[in-house]
C-alpha cells in the first residue's frame, strides 16, 4: 500500500499530516490524526473491555461451602462442656396397688421376666424398673387419691412400651414425669409388703414365689418384706 504517512519512534510527524489509504476501486480516505495523539495511546486497548468476566460460582458450591460453614457454626454452639449440668429425663409409669401388681396378676410377671431375658440376648441396658411406693407419686394427687396402698408402679424410659402396658394390664392409671437423675426418679419410701396366702391353690400351675418382684428393683434399693 502506498501513500502511508510514515510513523516516527513514538509519535507521527506534523500533526497536520494525513494518512492516506489508496484503494484502485473506491476514493482515497483521509484519516486526521490529532497532534496531541502518540502511539500509545494510539495502540492502547481497553483493558476492562477485554478483561473476561469473573466467573460466578455455581449453586451448588456455593450451598456446600455455606452448609460448611453452618455446620461449623452449629457444632461450635452446641457443643458444651461436660461439666454443665444433665438434661432431666422423662420417665413414663403405670402404677396400682401392691395387692394387684405383685400377687393377682401374675402374667405381669411373665411379661417382665420375658422383656428381661430379650435385653440381655440384644445386651441391651435394662429401661425399666418397679418401684415400691415411689415417691415421686406424691406430684400426682389426681392418681394418689384413686389407689390404694401399699402402691408399685412400673417406671421405664420407654414411654410407647408404658402404653402397651397399661392397655395389657388394664386396671392400673398411668402418667409420666421428669427427673435428673435415676435415683431421684426411682427414689421409693420403705415399705413393708404383706400378702396372704391363699387357703386353697386351684391352678394348674404353682402360685408364683413370693418375692419375685425383687430382680427389678432399682439397683441398691432394699425393700423389707413380711411373708
Amino acid at each position: 500500500m502506498s501513500g502511508v504517512a510514515s510513523l516516527s519512534r513514538g509519535c507521527f510527524a506534523a500533526a497536520s499530516k494525513a494518512t492516506h489509504f489508496h484503494n484502485h476501486n473506491a476514493k482515497a480516505v483521509a484519516l486526521p490524526v490529532s497532534a496531541n495523539c502518540n502511539c500509545n495511546s494510539f495502540y492502547s486497548f481497553n483493558s476492562k473491555g477485554l478483561a473476561p468476566p469473573p466467573l460466578p460460582i455455581t449453586t451448588k458450591y456455593s450451598s456446600v461451602v455455606k452448609s460448611a460453614v453452618t455446620a461449623v457454626d452449629s457444632d461450635q454452639l452446641s457443643s458444651s462442656d461436660p461439666a454443665d449440668k444433665e438434661q432431666a429425663k422423662r420417665y413414663y409409669f403405670v402404677v396400682a396397688n401392691a395387692k394387684f401388681m405383685l400377687d393377682e396378676e401374675e402374667h405381669f410377671k411373665e411379661v417382665l421376666f420375658e422383656r428381661l431375658r430379650l435385653y440381655g440376648e440384644r445386651n441391651k441396658e435394662q429401661d425399666f424398673w418397679l418401684v415400691i411406693e415411689p415417691k415421686f407419686l406424691d406430684n400426682f394427687p389426681n392418681i394418689t387419691k384413686r389407689l390404694r396402698r401399699p402402691a408399685v408402679a412400673l417406671v421405664s424410659t420407654n414411654g410407647p412400651w408404658i402404653t402397651f402396658m397399661k392397655l395389657r394390664l388394664d386396671r392400673v392409671l398411668s402418667e409420666s414425669y421428669e427427673a435428673e437423675s435415676l435415683e431421684e426418679a426411682l427414689a421409693s419410701n420403705p415399705t413393708n409388703i404383706e400378702f396372704e396366702k391363699p387357703e386353697k391353690w386351684v391352678a394348674p400351675y404353682p402360685k408364683y414365689e413370693y418375692g419375685w418382684w425383687e430382680t427389678f428393683l432399682p439397683p441398691g434399693s432394699k425393700e423389707e418384706a413380711k411373708v
